[in-house]
């Protein structure tokens, strides 16, 4: 750790016996202050390191010999949220012009609740953040950012989805694969393995093939659902709830592939629609980490903190740039987003 000092001067004019005195340096503001660097550093490691206040005052005392306080951690994790206001509206703008967004959501606990962090991300850019709610209150407020998009929006058929505007949905084969797996290991069912397969050989096939065979893909699809709706128990009447109906697991499944066909083979006739969604996995697996070390969030504001910090971070790396000196700057007042 280096330490810099600046000495500030004062001498009274002997003409008019007024009193002169120097300015500090830009961004000096206090008589003992850290520097961006310190900043950054603690902010990368609470964030993106998942580690806890007391592990960084540990750290800083084994490297530096000084154990930071914990209030200028906290502090220096909102200066950044705030400086981070205009990279994560630039963030936004990119990823809703952008042609196809993968989409995810999990459980967070916040202030002794269960809140739910939100993610809507591409290729290189990365957006996250906390809501209440999981499905349309959170969809549809003021934070998310998909209520206008009209592209292809990558996700794993959590219903709610389907409630918004304009878009094109793509289901996550991924999701399919592990639920039609999890019948095949049950003994439960005969026609989950071979849509597997179709699946998998669709998933193999060059794009030119399945745009030429459509129809025998289609008409494959339909025959395999119609099987599996045969092979399935119909739904059954509860005594629970007036109107609701039990179904099986494979019930679900079959006919959730049925009405959502389309979505489902997404990917087979659209060359920039992915067969899964791991994009906007990978972008939220993080926040599992932090729960993991941490157990939750305090606050909310802490949370959102969080969101914003690590959103900005995934884009940076996504950008292949160096994380460290990308805070550093937005500590001064920009990055390679607003430069």
């Amino acid at each position: 750790m280096e330490i810099t000092e600046y000495q500030i001067f004062k001498a009274c004019c002997p003409a008019c016996s007024q009193e002169q005195k120097g300015v500090a340096p830009e961004g000096v503001n206090a008589p003992a202050q850290y520097g961006n660097k310190v900043k950054a550093f603690v902010v990368l490691l609470n964030v993106h390191y998942k580690l806890p206040f007391k592990k960084i005052q540990l750290l800083f005392s084994d490297l530096f010999g000084y154990p930071i306080n914990e209030s200028t951690i906290s502090s220096a994790g909102e200066i950044c949220y705030e400086k981070l206001e205009e990279s994560e509206r630039i963030i936004k703008l990119k990823i809703i012009g952008d042609n196809v967004v993968h989409a995810d959501e999990t459980g967070l606990r916040t202030a002794g609740k269960l809140h739910w962090l939100h993610t809507a991300t591409t290729r290189l850019y990365t957006y996250l953040f906390v809501h209440e709610k999981r499905g349309s209150g959170a969809m549809q407020s003021n934070k998310s950012i998909l209520r206008d998009y009209i592209g292809w929006l990558v996700h794993d058929c959590w219903g709610s989805y389907f409630n918004l505007g304009k878009l094109k949905h793509a289901i996550c084969g991924a999701h399919i694969l592990r639920e039609l797996e999890g019948l095949i290991e049950n003994g439960e069912t005969k026609w989950a393995k071979v849509f597997k397969s179709f699946l998998l050989s669709v998933y193999m096939m060059p794009f030119e093939e399945r745009v030429k065979r459509r129809k025998y893909i289609e008409s494959k699809y339909d025959r395999i659902c119609g099987i599996g709706e045969k092979a399935e128990p119909p739904p059954m009447k509860t005594t629970g709830r007036k109107g609701r109906y039990k179904r099986t697991r494979g019930r679900n499944l079959v006919e959730r592939l049925i009405r959502e066909k389309d979505a489902v083979l997404a990917f087979a006739f659209n060359k920039e629609v992915p067969f899964t969604n791991n994009l906007a996995e990978r972008d939220i697996r993080p926040a599992k980490v932090k729960q993991k070390i941490s157990n939750c969030f305090r606050t909310f504001k802490g949370a959102e903190i969080y969101a914003r910090i690590e959103g900005f971070i995934s884009t940076v790396r996504k950008n292949k740039r160096c994380v460290f000196p990308e805070l550093c700057t937005t500590f001064e007042g920009y990055n390679f987003i607003t430069a």
